[in-house]
């Protein structure tokens, strides 16, 4: 039998060390360089490239890609780790090679793109060199990949493409876009559509506009149009109409990485919750020897505590099955508490900060906003939940009896059935109460 909550001595060195140099080095970064992987910006070449190479010197690296790839191969509970630290960071991903989308395109380009496809895309991808977009969700069809109309027609020795895309991130930087689009309408539904690398340069990419998040002055969500968009047939991801499998293959790990890098945000604000409690006074007293603001404090370490044990068991599940279908139920569970912890927490600290926390001078209402879009991103939580219900149910059976199978009475009379003759033995008479 096996069962540890400890990290192993060494790990735990090497974790230490990542905590300290993200401390030191990363987190300033977050208050100079607005996008980290704005490679135009000469603050963030400045800055960045050196501190990656300090990380790739110590073997910290791309730690989810295999040797393969440049990476560690870390197993997933080892991930979690390390993504609750860098989660405290913005640019701290950046700075290990592990940012997203960039992580999971290069997974896809890995598993499903033709050697000359890794050749030119994948290589500078995982250098750090380039980065990358994801561009699936559509104006009139998010949660629901089967509404998606933009479509790839072969045309010649070209597949051509048209449609609108929304919400595509990073696009505006990008070398590459991973377009989902519709090339067999008449197939079944999850079978209709195929996904492709399309270089940012091609004729007839428009950025009709960034799109930001509520409070923010920047934009770097794109709503795009794709107008007579040529990309050779060696372009394609995997199978013709294969895209959803292409999708699942990168959404599953990147839904696990996304709540890794949360427990360190709520982390975080806990952290700050904790600090004013003990600070500020009112009414002749610390803040944190009120009753309601204890009652924040425990329900703030219970939600959390109980988020980061799952998270680390839905990560032990991976490593130990080496399949996202077995543990699908236990990833939505994930998927559904992430962004519902990281709002409680912020929304606390920020209560008991007072007008400063509602102010721009504290983190938390960009910490409120990013637990929304989480609860949006990869699947929204009511489809997490139908999911995990789903995932749920096939563990249990009906009974066919007219009461439960649970039903006192009849558990009353069955026992009394066994166990009377055991007792009449002895002289023991066992009346039915």
């Amino acid at each position: 039998m096996s069962w540890d909550f400890e990290t192993d001595e060494e790990y735990a060195s090497q974790l230490a060390w990542v905590d300290g140099f993200v401390t030191e080095f990363a987190e300033p970064l977050d208050y100079v360089i607005p996008d980290p992987m704005d490679f135009d910006n000469p603050s963030r070449q400045a800055l960045i490239p050196p501190l990656q190479d300090v990380v790739k010197e110590r073997g910290f690296w791309a730690c989810h890609l295999g040797p393969e790839l440049g990476g560690k191969g870390f197993g997933q509970v080892k991930l979690a780790l390390l993504n609750e630290i860098l989660g405290r960071s913005r640019c701290a991903p950046a700075v290990f090679g592990c940012q997203a989308p960039d992580s999971g395109n290069a997974e896809i380009i890995a598993r499903f793109g033709s050697s000359e496809l890794k050749a030119k895309y994948l290589a500078p991808l995982l250098n750090g060199q380039i980065a990358s977009c994801f561009s699936m969700t559509e104006p009139g069809g998010g949660a629901d990949p089967t509404m998606f109309v933009t479509r790839a027609e072969l045309d010649g020795d070209m597949w051509r493409i048209d449609g609108e895309k929304w919400f595509s991130s990073g696009a505006d930087r990008a070398a590459f876009l991973i377009v989902m689009a519709v090339t067999d309408p008449e197939n079944p539904p999850h079978e209709r559509a195929s996904m492709f690398i399309v270089p940012a340069e091609t004729p007839g990419i428009e950025i009709i506009r960034n799109v930001g998040l509520a409070g923010s002055s920047q934009g770097d969500h794109s709503y795009i149009r794709y107008t007579d968009v040529r990309v050779p047939l060696d372009h394609m991801l995997g199978e013709r109409g294969g895209a959803f499998r292409v999708a699942q293959s990168r959404l599953g790990g990147g839904r696990i990485h996304h709540a890794m890098r949360t427990v360190g945000v709520a982390q975080r604000a806990f952290e700050m919750l904790c600090e004013r409690a003990l600070s500020r006074q009112t009414q002749g007293e610390r803040l944190s020897k009120k009753q309601l603001v204890q009652e924040m404090i425990a329900e703030s370490w219970l939600e959390l505590e109980q988020f980061r044990l799952l998270v680390l068991r839905t990560a032990w599940k991976i490593d130990r099955y080496d399949d996202y279908q077995r543990v699908r139920g236990d990833i939505s569970a994930v998927k559904i508490l992430l962004p519902r912890v990281l709002e409680h927490i912020a929304s606390r600290a920020l209560q008991v900060h007072g007008s400063l926390g509602v102010s721009n001078e504290m983190p938390f209402i960009g910490m409120i906003t990013t637990a929304y879009s989480l609860g949006l991103a990869d699947g929204p939580t009511e489809v997490h939940k139908v999911t995990l219900a789903s995932q749920a149910l096939r563990k249990h059976t009906p009974t066919e009896d007219l009461f439960p199978t649970r039903h006192i009475p009849r558990l009353r009379a069955d026992a009394y059935r066994r166990l009377a003759p055991l007792l009449a033995e002895r002289g023991i008479q066992l009346e039915l109460g």
